[in-house]
C-alpha cells in the first residue's frame, strides 16, 4: 500500500475529504511527529518509505531527494514552490504539484484586509481605545486612489475584482496578464517604474524567483509615489527588508503591511516589528478554513491522478515529466 504523508499544519490531523480520497484510493496516510516547517533531517525521517508528500514549507534538493528514492509526488497546498529544487525533482522522477484554484481568493481577501488595516489605522486604534486614548487619527481612503497590482494571475486578478468594489483606480505590470480579463476590468497595464510612481498602494502578487528576487530594494522604492502603502502576501523574498525599513523610517512610505518574510519566522529582532506604521501577520494569506480544505483536496486528486496513470492539467510544475513520468522508484 503506497503511502502518503501529510506535512501543513492547518491539516495536522485534521479530518477532511481529502484523508477520504486519498484513504479511497488506496493510500496510507501519515503524518509527521509534528507539522512544517520540518527541518531537513526530520523530512528524511518522516519521508522513507512514503510515495507522496503533501507538502508545507519543507526544503527539497538533490541531497535530500537522493535519500528519498520512493517518493513520487510532492503535493504542496498552495502555488509557491520555490523551496523546491524542480530540476533536481525532475531528474527524480518526482512530480512536483500545486494548487492552483484553491486559495486565490482567500489571499485576496487577506491582502485587502491588510490594506483596509494600514489606511484605517486599525492595528493603532485598536490600542489606543485599550489604553484609554479616545483620540482619533485622520485616516486614508481607498476610494478614489490608485492600486498597483505586481503580478496579475489569479491572486492579482482576484484582488483586482474586489479592488474595484472600493472604487479603487486599478493598474497593473503584468507581460503575461490575460488581456480579455483587463479589458473588461478597464485596467491599465503598464511598466514598473510607471506603476510605482503612479500608485498609492503596492501590492505584490509576483512569483519568487532569480529574476524577481529583491523587486523592491532601494532603487524601486525610490521609485514610489511619497506617502504610499506596501502590501506583500506573495513571497517574502520579493522585498529586501534592510531597504524598506530605510524607506518607512525616513518617511517616503507611509507603511506596510507584511504577511511574508525574507526569513521565516522571522526573528523578534527584526526592526520591522517595532514600527508604528507597519502590520505584520504570520505567512497565513492563504489559509481560510474554506482555502484549506480546498487544497487538500485538490493536492490529494493531484496525486490521485499521477497514481493511477492520469495528468492533473495545469496543476504540474515540471510538466516536462509529461510522457515520462512513472509511478515505479528510480532503479540506482
Amino acid at each position: 500500500m503506497p503511502k502518503v504523508l501529510i506535512a501543513p499544519a492547518c491539516f495536522f490531523h485534521v479530518p477532511g475529504p481529502y484523508v477520504a480520497l486519498l484513504k479511497d484510493a488506496g493510500f496510507e496516510v501519515l503524518y509527521p511527529p509534528k507539522p512544517d516547517p520540518i527541518p531537513e533531517a526530520e523530512t528524511l525521517s518522516a519521508l522513507q518509505g512514503v510515495s507522496a508528500i503533501i507538502a508545507g514549507g519543507e526544503y527539497f534538493n538533490d541531497r535530500v531527494l537522493d535519500q528519498l528514492p520512493e517518493l513520487r509526488v510532492i503535493a504542496r497546498a498552495g502555488v509557491g514552490y520555490d523551496r523546491v529544487d524542480v530540476a533536481a525533482a525532475t531528474r527524480h522522477n518526482v512530480a512536483l504539484t500545486i494548487t492552483p484554484s484553491a486559495n486565490h481568493e482567500c489571499v485576496a481577501e487577506h491582502t485587502l484586509g491588510l490594506l483596509l488595516a494600514l489606511t484605517r489605522n486599525v492595528v493603532r486604534h485598536h490600542h489606543d481605545v485599550i489604553d484609554g486614548d479616545w483620540s482619533r487619527k485622520t485616516m486614508v481612503p481607498l476610494r478614489g486612489k490608485t492600486l498597483g497590482l505586481i503580478g496579475l494571475g489569479r491572486i492579482g486578478r482576484s484582488v483586482a475584482v474586489r479592488a474595484q468594489a472600493f472604487r479603487l483606480r486599478v493598474i497593473a505590470c503584468d507581460q503575461y496578464a490575460d488581456k480579455e480579463f483587463v479589458k473588461k476590468l478597464g485596467i491599465e497595464l503598464v511598466d514598473l517604474p510607471t506603476l510605482l510612481a503612479q500608485s498609492d498602494y503596492v501590492s505584490l502578487h509576483a512569483p519568487m524567483n532569480e529574476t524577481t528576487k529583491h523587486l523592491i530594494n532601494r532603487q524601486t522604492l525610490v521609485q514610489m509615489k511619497p506617502g504610499s502603502f506596501l502590501v506583500n502576501t506573495a513571497r517574502g523574498g520579493l522585498v529586501n527588508e534592510a531597504d524598506l525599513l530605510t524607506a518607512l523610517q525616513s518617511g517616503h512610505l507611509a507603511g506596510a503591511a507584511l504577511d511574508v518574510f525574507e526569513q521565516e519566522p522571522t526573528p523578534v529582532s527584526n526592526p520591522l516589528l517595532k514600527l508604528p506604521n507597519v502590520i505584520l501577520t504570520p505567512h497565513l494569506a492563504g489559509g481560510d478554513t474554506q482555502s484549506n480544505e480546498d487544497m487538500g483536496t485538490e493536492s490529494a486528486r493531484n496525486i490521485i491522478a499521477l497514481y493511477q496513470g492520469g495528468w492533473p492539467e495545469g496543476a504540474v510544475v515540471n510538466a516536462e515529466l509529461r510522457g515520462k513520468f512513472h509511478w515505479d522508484p528510480v532503479k540506482k
